[in-house]
C-alpha cells in the first residue's frame, strides 16, 4: 500500500510513496509527479508573463498532478496586490487545464477563501502545512477546501487535536522541505484517528485519486 505524499521539495527513493514534487518555473527536472506553481515569495513583476507561459506548457505534462504551490502570503516584502494578480492568474490556469491548486498561505485565509467566492473554481484547493486552529480549519472545510498536514503534526498537541476533528476525506498529508518521513505522519494520525495505518493509507489513497482523477 502506497504513502501518498501531496507535497515535497525532495525527491523519494522509496517504492511504496508516491510523491507530488514541488517545481517551480525555473526548475529543469519535470521528470517525477510534479506540481507546479509560481510563489509569492519569488514574484517578480518582469518575470510574470514568461513563467506562466511555462505554466501553461507543463501543466500539461501527464506526470503534472497539480498547480502550486502558489498563493498568497502577508509577511512576504512581494506587494499584496501583485501576490493576489498572480493568484488569480493561476486559479484561472488550474481551471483551463483542470489540476487541482496547492495553496501557500500566511496571515491571508479570509482573502484567500474572497478569491474563491469570487472565482467560483470547480478544481479543489488544497492547503499545504496547515497548522492553524480549528476555527479556521472548519471556515476552510465550509468552503471546500482540503487540508494537508505535514510535520507539525508530530509534536505540536493543538494541531493534533485539529486533526482528530477533520474528516478523512478532507486529509492529505505531506513532508514539504522537513526532514521527516512521511511514514511517521501517517503512523500519528492514524494513531489519532484510532485506526490502522493501513486504513489511513486506504483513504488517503481514494481522495488522491478522487481529487488527483487518476
Amino acid at each position: 500500500m502506497l504513502f501518498f505524499d501531496v507535497h515535497t521539495h525532495k525527491k523519494s527513493l522509496s517504492k511504496n510513496i508516491f510523491s507530488v514534487e514541488n517545481k517551480y518555473p525555473n526548475d529543469t527536472d519535470f521528470t517525477p509527479p510534479f506540481s507546479i506553481g509560481i510563489h509569492p515569495w519569488f514574484i517578480k513583476p518582469e518575470n510574470v508573463e514568461n513563467e506562466l507561459l511555462i505554466l501553461k506548457e507543463k501543466l500539461q505534462f501527464k506526470n503534472c498532478f497539480a498547480l502550486g504551490e502558489c498563493g498568497l502570503d502577508k509577511i512576504t516584502a512581494t506587494d499584496f496586490e501583485l501576490q493576489k494578480e498572480v493568484f488569480k492568474k493561476q486559479v484561472l490556469l488550474s481551471e483551463k487545464y483542470k489540476k487541482p491548486l496547492i495553496i501557500h498561505c500566511v496571515k491571508a485565509y479570509q482573502d484567500i477563501i474572497e478569491v474563491k467566492k469570487e472565482l467560483k473554481p470547480k478544481q479543489i484547493w488544497i492547503f499545504h502545512g496547515f497548522n492553524k486552529n480549528y476555527q479556521v480549519a472548519k471556515s476552510l472545510l465550509k468552503n471546500g477546501i482540503i487540508l494537508s498536514f505535514g510535520s507539525a503534526i508530530i509534536k505540536n498537541k493543538k494541531l493534533q487535536n485539529v486533526v482528530s476533528e477533520i474528516p478523512l476525506d478532507k486529509l492529505f498529508f505531506e513532508t514539504d522541505d522537513s526532514g521527516i518521513e512521511i511514514q511517521e505522519i501517517y503512523k500519528k494520525v492514524a494513531s489519532l484517528k484510532s485506526i490502522e495505518v493501513v486504513k489511513l493509507q486506504q483513504k488517503i489513497k481514494e481522495n488522491f485519486i478522487n481529487i488527483f482523477s487518476v
